[in-house]
């Protein structure tokens, strides 16, 4: 624990103008981030008697090992680079907002030549409509389904659609005129985006124009005796009316707002987020957060809102956004919604009204769904301490394994062999810590000679980065031989662009003693900081002895290891002959079975990819100095890799971009190699051809 009085700053060396301050770790760890007005007042809060701080901010002071701190023109750049360091350093002691699942989104790709609507979760894509977002995916697909009567939007996936315009076929949505089939050439392409761009304005909230239209049409076609066009339209007007009938009217017509609730504790905040567009609630979404600093319901709203719109643009920032207590700088939080909406934003506390009875409504959710999070919580504690605990005492422990990691092996027949490892902190997945690996040391299939390789590996550099920092250092295994990160989860994490006008620090200073930063050094959140407790290998004894072997090699014997076996579900520990069994209800069982089985899915999903990848590969691919871009203009211009084999040179430099030494190079490439033989989806038995060039 450290001294605050050993790293504050001397009088009068922080300035009082605006500015953002972060503390550090003895490791250079960035552990908070914050903001102030004056700079000078907001640090030197931090550094009086500890017996009048708030427990948390106690914690955190004596945590720290330094401080230093960055000024800016104005509160609203405060905002904006405190936001950037917030996502870039991810402080241990900042509140950050956690949602409890993946909320899906109806999505429109209008940066597609035929715009598809369908169900998206995730980071949002650029040049993607979304809407939303919806409590579950069976709701988005509900309303889907009535408003294609009127929007016949193409739904269906890139292969689906190539294989109708192959094939000259529509698919079934087609049949029933709930596609448009562009596939077919029903539609041009820009009678198809302007079914789209309807489609939009309809689930933005302008609903009353397609409605009005609709039914005069009917009305023209029964006084023209057009009955059974009549009836369609009749049809089609009702469709649209049960999709607004499932989001209610609950604001006057063409209101656009954010309603924003807090519910919480001394401990946990939960917070319940409204999305109102053209007076109805068009999405729900929730968060929870422990509150690791000391922060009130404003400070509350105000992280919330960083994280609700850090990223967002135009008419993804409401007009009005409605919370319960406004942020200490409202003024200056305004001013940044403004700016990222491209207009006024109102910030406010609803008073009265229709506004004030539905913000009642959003607090009833969020007070429902802290105490739901904390039922849940109560019980998970309960159980994952009763689990590890149950481990430590099998596997002969002096501590519970707070810190599991698990191996695995996977391959085909000796081909692709790939190892995965899964690291689970209190009993819970940590994903973003997720690692894979290629087998390069050999060739050919051998389990327990790769897993000795793998423990190798990643307890070596664990020793090099220790001897060299003191902790582990973040060092992707993308080199060669070595794989990724997990799909889906950072690699090394780029600094993010500050949000709006980047600030230019007019002084930038550190506390006293403080060594400048290296670039391995900079204060982001490190992938392996820590060592296990426990590793856990999916296999019997060959491949425990081959994992205990590594760490006696390089010198490790304070890291526990065992096996788990599928054929009994047994536990194998070094240099014993007999397992140690389980009761099949042990929840240490359970958790042990629930790490290998992670560990196993996480191995066989970068295996398929590679094989996958593998088969896909295309001639092109071995082509020097032809990008992906030009690529895909010859596949697209040819059709597929064998028409491209077959033109001459001279044709091929007809492609836009393609000059006469890339077109030699490509025709001598396609020429050195065999016509690949098909491969097959063994699901289907379907030939998968060239028609794609081969890209994976």
């Amino acid at each position: 624990m450290a001294d605050p009085s050993s790293y504050r700053p001397k009088p009068g060396q922080i300035p009082d103008s605006p500015g953002v301050y972060k503390f550090r770790d003895e490791h250079r760890r960035v552990i908070y981030v914050g903001k102030a007005k004056n700079l000078r007042q907001r640090v030197a809060n931090y550094f009086q008697d500890l017996a009048g701080l708030h427990p948390r901010t106690r914690t955190m002071v004596t945590t720290a090992a330094s401080v230093e701190w960055t000024v800016v023109s104005t509160e609203v750049e405060a905002l904006q680079l405190e936001y950037s360091w917030i996502k870039e350093f991810d402080p241990r002691f900042n509140v950050k907002y956690r949602d409890d699942k993946s909320y899906p989104y109806l999505a429109v790709t209008l940066n597609e030549e035929f715009p598809r609507v369908q169900v998206m979760r995730g980071a949002k894509k650029k040049g993607v409509r979304y809407f939303g977002p919806y409590g579950h995916a069976w709701a988005i697909r509900e309303t889907v389904d009535l408003m294609l009567r009127v929007f016949p939007v193409r739904t269906c996936s890139a292969g689906v659609f190539k294989n109708a315009a192959r094939t000259g076929r529509p698919c079934l949505l087609g049949y029933i005129g709930k596609c448009s089939a562009p596939c077919v050439g029903r539609v041009t392409p820009e009678e198809h985006r302007e079914l789209a761009d309807d489609f939009c304005d309809f689930m933005a909230g302008r609903t009353g124009t397609y409605i009005r239209r609709l039914e005069k049409d009917m009305m023209q076609a029964a006084e023209e005796m057009e009955y059974e066009r009549a009836a369609r339209l009749r049809d089609d007007a009702e469709a649209l009316k049960r999709a607004m009938e499932k989001s209610a009217v609950v604001l006057a017509d063409a209101t656009d707002a954010d309603l924003i609730a807090v519910a919480e504790d001394e401990l946990e905040a939960a917070l319940q987020i409204f999305h109102v567009r053209g007076g109805r609630v068009r999405g729900q979404r929730g968060w929870v957060t422990d509150k690791v600093e000391a922060v009130d319901t404003s400070g509350l709203v105000e992280h919330a809102l960083q994280q609700l719109y850090g990223e967002e643009r135009g008419d993804a920032v409401p007009k009005e956004v409605l919370v319960p207590a406004l942020p200490e700088d409202a003024e200056a939080v305004s001013q940044w919604l403004a700016e990222r909406r491209g207009s006024q934003v109102s910030l406010r506390i609803p008073q009265r009204g229709d506004k004030k009875d539905l913000m009642v409504t959003v607090q009833r959710n969020a007070q429902q769904a802290l105490g739901l999070h904390k039922t849940k919580r109560a019980s998970d504690l309960t159980t994952r301490s009763r689990a590890l605990e149950e481990i430590a005492e099998a596997l002969g422990l002096d501590t519970a394994p707070l810190r599991i990691e698990c191996y695995d092996i996977s391959h085909l027949q000796g081909d692709d062999v790939v190892a995965s490892m899964v690291v689970f902190e209190d009993g819970l997945a940590r994903k973003s810590e997720y690692r894979r690996f290629q087998i390069k040391g050999f060739e050919g299939q051998d389990d327990v000679r790769s897993m000795h390789e793998v423990i190798g590996r990643r307890f070596k550099r664990y020793l090099q980065d220790k001897e060299r920092t003191g902790e582990w250092e973040e060092t992707p295994e993308a080199a060669p031989g070595a794989g990724g990160p997990a799909p889906g989860t950072p690699g090394p994490a780029p600094v993010p662009a500050a949000t709006g006008p980047v600030p230019a620090p007019a002084l930038t200073a550190a506390s006293p003693d403080d060594e400048p930063e290296s670039p391995e050094d900079d204060g982001r959140p490190k992938r392996f900081a820590y060592p296990p407790q426990l590793v856990v290998v999916d296999g019997g004894q060959p491949q425990v002895a081959a994992a205990k072997r590594a760490l006696d090699e390089l010198g490790i014997d304070d890291i526990a290891v065992c096996g788990l076996a599928k054929r009994l579900e047994e536990v194998w520990l070094p240099d014993d002959d007999d397992p140690v069994v389980l009761p099949r209800s042990s929840e240490g069982l359970y958790l042990l079975q629930r790490v290998r089985d992670e560990a196993h899915r996480f191995a066989i999903t970068y295996q398929r990819a590679k094989r996958a990848k593998r088969i896909r590969s295309s001639p092109l691919d071995d082509v020097a100095g032809l990008g992906e871009t030009r690529k895909q203009a010859l596949i697209k211009h040819f059709g597929s890799v064998k028409k491209l084999r077959q033109a001459t040179i001279d044709e091929i430099c007809e492609v836009p971009g393609i000059g006469r030494r890339t077109a030699e190079s490509v025709a001598a490439a396609l020429a050195s190699t065999a016509p690949a033989v098909p491969a097959v989806n063994t699901a289907t038995g379907e030939i998968i051809e060239e028609d794609d060039g081969g890209s994976s």
